[in-house]
């Protein structure tokens, strides 16, 4: 029982230091320096930040079916 223990925590451990380490790599090249523009890259003219544009099939921008899609039920 002690075995299984260790091997939880061994894995746990060697985890979390791989965690860091990717971290302190990705912050040295540069990765995370500009985080709030690579986030607004997705957007453009288009599809304005903070406008929801995208619904699932048959809904509308409220969230509810369309008008067409209520006639069928």
């Amino acid at each position: 029982m002690n075995l299984i223990y260790l091997l939880i925590w061994g894995t746990w451990i060697i985890f979390g230091i791989s965690v860091i380490w990717a971290l302190s790599w990705a912050v040295d090249r540069g990765h995370m320096s500009n985080v709030e523009e690579a986030g607004r890259s997705i957007f453009d003219d288009e599809e304005p930040m903070g406008e929801m544009t995208d619904f699932f099939p048959g809904e509308g921008p409220d969230g509810y079916l369309s008008r067409r899609e209520e006639s069928n039920e």
